[in-house]
């Protein structure tokens, strides 16, 4: 309580300091500049934005170009504009900012799928019925129907909007099978199944934990921000559970809230409860 207290008497210079990156955000000020326009040294500054975001300045700010870079490569075909559009002195700078940032290339990220099919299947399962969607490298989705299987297909191609997409069921059966009929573990040794994860560094760090996480064990999201280095980003740490693209696999329904509450889950907190007590029992 008393932490929430802080972090919200604190929003306003965070709110002045993030106004003042979008608005200077193409010439990449420096760290004391932002710090000036909020009247702190550049130490104070440096603390209580991360102590508020979970992150530094600087990757809040990369943040911000990268998110300005995505939208401009879906208007342009033209990489090198696009760099000096949002600031950056080269394409090689744009590169590694999307490496860093989402992990693809923005050529990869421009291209939404482009030239991948993916097959996908409904299937039932211990937990109800679930979509599953697969690459040529493993596994790209995993979701449960929650509202109507149309919708859990359009956000599957909405997340590879320009992927080829293939109603396959005799594709995805087996996956199904070995998932849910045998009690699958990922970090299994027989029969191992293949992912394939598209994230930022940070999300990737995060479900590579989430990964590690025993069956039938629980953990929080102070735990695994602790484990991947980012004790404080417990923010960052529970958006990237909450966009898990691989449900169950990957599996964020182990993650609690610190008091013990089992928290939200993005397919309902029931299904949550279902998957934790079938695998403790």
């Amino acid at each position: 309580m008393e932490k929430n207290i802080e972090l919200s008497q604190h929003y306003k210079l965070i709110e002045t300091a993030i106004q003042f990156i979008e608005m200077n955000a193409r010439r990449q000020p420096e760290l004391d500049e932002i710090a000036s326009a909020v009247g702190l040294s550049e130490y104070h500054f440096q603390r209580v934005f991360t102590q508020w975001a979970g992150v530094s300045p600087k990757r809040f700010m990369q943040f911000l170009t990268k998110e300005r870079a995505k939208k401009l490569l879906d208007e342009s075909e033209n990489l090198l504009d696009v760099t000096h559009q949002i600031g950056l002195s080269s394409l090689g700078r744009l590169h590694d900012l999307f490496i860093t940032t989402e992990a693809v290339t923005p050529g990869e990220y421009k291209s939404r799928g482009a030239g991948m099919t993916i097959r996908y299947g409904l299937h039932f399962t211990p937990f109800g019925k679930c979509l599953i969607g697969v690459t040529e490298r493993g596994i790209c989705h995993l979701s449960f129907v929650q509202t109507s299987e149309g919708d859990a297909i359009d956000n599957l191609a909405a997340d590879w909007s320009q992927a080829r997409m293939i109603e396959d069921r005799h594709a995805t059966a087996p996956l199904a099978a070995q998932i849910f009929d045998a009690g699958f573990n990922l970090r299994g040794q027989n029969h191992p199944l293949k992912i394939h994860l598209r994230g930022t560094n940070f999300q990737i760090k995060v479900w590579e934990a989430l990964v590690n996480i025993p069956s039938g064990e629980v953990t929080t999201y102070e735990r695994i921000a602790a484990q991947i280095g980012n004790p404080n980003a417990l923010r960052a740490v529970g958006t990237a559970v909450g966009h898990n693209p691989i449900a169950y696999l990957i599996p964020c329904h182990r993650v609690i809230r610190k008091i013990g509450e089992f928290g939200n889950y993005r397919y309902g907190s029931a299904r949550k409860k279902a998957m934790l007590f079938i695998e403790q029992a």
